[in-house]
């Protein structure tokens, strides 16, 4: 009788073990990393509980502070009702600029809410009797905490961002003259956001192990080979046998014979063989048909695509007439503004809400001037002339004037007098509000901002100083978009705007930041007079 062999039990003792050895190794290097992540995110967790706890503390701390400052000074000239509305308008107005998931709160001991800014409705309502969706009742909870000096209750409440409930917490103290209960809220979906962040960095830590073990498996699996490829030496006539069928039906529609193979595993595989032969013959015909109906349902897909991307485009010069549309129709209410704000400066010249609203209609007025130029500068041509430095800077200065002594600042001129230098007036415009803008915005209050205009040979030296802050990162300032500070208001276009123009007219730039006093200053040529005015 005919000896048969069988390969599968000679290979299948090593590689069932180099699997059970990578699925081990995976295995364990998944746990130590979910254990090292379960630990991450618990002390994470503790630390933003903690950080929030102190940050509405110190919160409610300060307000209570306020509160009993205005309250010494104040009781004995105003009445009750008009000293405590005074105080809570006072707190609206200066805690305006909270995070959106932060607020403070005012109830009387009794219930009765004196002030929400996001539920403004329910201004003086009993809400004692309030729980949350676990039943906790929240507010004699939070006056029983604060009867005891202070405390602070988790529960779950309506997110006003999302209309949804979030994880809450909050600190309340008493403010016993009037028995009223302050406290401060915090909503904590940004602790799952956290969490998200980093569950992400734990897959993308996985994916790096994972690979780094198929790398080693791959090694390993390389050793082994070499030891198969050994053992297999004893059937090697055999599979040599095999091959040569293999060739045959790879290169001519033929058949392999299944008396002539002497391994028991590969004859069932002759089988499957000869059958693929025949369905690849089969397949080849069928493929031919089915690439002829592929090409033309290619050929209609293109002409679908192509007319949406014509779509797309006209709908992307729709959005486009639309926002320079729209900053057209700024100009004319913001005209309308500036000159009621004229009007009433006649009757009340010395009124400071007129002066604060001033200034902030002429932030709006150099804001529309920026967008303006942003949308223009590429497709129109500035006509260039001569200008007189000295006495455009003073009016731009009288401009800014408002603004300034609203943020507590004021101008020192330092201005000789110069020839006219070549530029179109509303770059030039642009490059000096741009300036004074982001003085005021960033002038530590109280302080001068120094503007210097310095007569030279064949140029001028136009330069804008302020105290400030540690700038952080000096080379990107001139960059679209950006803030020093993420706190800090505008879009970040002002000083771009700055560096288009002076790229245009080849105005030199210097910036210097030397004992938190900024400096940017501005290399001008001077007007040649045989230069055209109407070039």
């Amino acid at each position: 009788m005919k000896h048969i062999l069988s390969i599968n039990n000679i290979n299948i003792i090593g590689i069932i073990t180099l699997l059970l050895l990578a699925l081990l190794f995976t295995a364990l290097v998944v746990y130590e990393e979910y254990k090292d992540f379960n630990t991450e995110v618990t002390q994470l967790k503790i630390h933003y509980l903690k950080k929030k706890k102190e940050e509405i503390k110190n919160q409610t701390k300060r307000v209570i502070k306020f509160i009993t400052y205005e309250y010494k000074n104040y009781r004995d000239t105003l009445d009750k009702e008009k000293l405590q509305q005074h105080i809570i308008d006072a707190i609206n107005q200066l805690y305006t600029d909270l995070p959106a998931n932060r607020y403070i709160f005012i109830y009387t001991i009794d219930g009765y809410n004196v002030f929400d800014p996001n539920r403004p409705e329910i201004k003086g309502k009993n809400m004692l009797k309030i729980t949350d969706p676990t039943g906790i009742p929240i507010l004699k909870e939070l006056i029983q905490k604060a009867k005891n000096g202070g405390g602070y209750l988790y529960y779950q409440w309506e997110e006003p961002s999302t209309k949804q409930f979030s994880p809450k917490i909050s600190y309340a103290e008493i403010f016993k003259p009037w028995n009223w209960l302050v406290g401060t809220g915090v909503y904590m979906g940004e602790l799952e956001n956290m969490v998200l962040e980093k569950e992400e960095e734990m897959k993308n830590r996985l994916i790096k192990y994972v690979m780094e073990i198929l790398t080693l498996s791959a090694i390993l699996f390389g050793f082994a080979f070499a030891g198969i490829k050994l053992i297999n030496k004893i059937i090697q006539d055999e599979i040599k046998t095999f091959s040569e069928f293999f060739n045959a039906a790879a290169t001519r529609y033929n058949v392999i014979n299944k008396h002539r193979i002497k391994i028991k595993e590969f004859i069932p595989l002759a089988s499957y063989v000869n059958h693929m032969v025949e369905t690849i013959h089969q397949r080849n015909r069928e493929l031919i048909q089915l690439n002829l109906s592929l090409e033309e349902k290619v050929r209609k897909k293109t002409a679908k695509l192509q007319q949406q991307k014509e779509y797309s485009e006209q709908l992307v010069k729709a959005q486009d007439a639309f926002i320079k549309t729209s900053i057209h129709e700024i100009n004319t209410p913001l005209a309308i503004i500036m000159a009621q704000i004229d009007l009433l400066k006649m009757y009340e010249k010395d009124n400071r809400y007129i002066q604060k609203i001033e200034a902030a209609a002429k932030m709006i007025h150099n804001l529309y001037g920026d967008l303006s130029y942003l949308l223009r500068y590429h497709r129109i041509e500035y006509e260039k002339e001569p200008i007189d430095p000295e006495p455009f800077i003073r009016q731009r200065i009288d401009f800014f004037n408002e603004i300034a002594q609203s943020n507590r600042l004021s101008f020192k001129l330092i201005l000789q007098k110069s020839e006219k230098v070549w530029l179109n007036i509303e770059e030039f415009t642009r490059l000096v509000d741009n300036n004074l803008s982001n003085a005021i915005k960033y002038a530590l209050p109280g302080s001068e901002i120094v503007v210097r205009l310095c007569n030279e040979k064949d140029e001028i030296r136009l330069s804008f100083s302020n105290k400030a802050k540690e700038i952080t990162n000096i080379e990107k300032l001139f960059e679209p978009f950006y803030q020093d500070s993420e706190h800090e208001n505008g879009f970040g276009l002002g000083l771009y705007i700055v560096k288009r123009i002076c790229e245009r007219n080849m105005i030199g730039v210097t910036l210097q930041h030397n004992e938190n006093v900024v400096t940017f200053t501005y290399i001008i040529s001077k007007w040649k007079s045989n230069e055209n005015p109407t070039a």
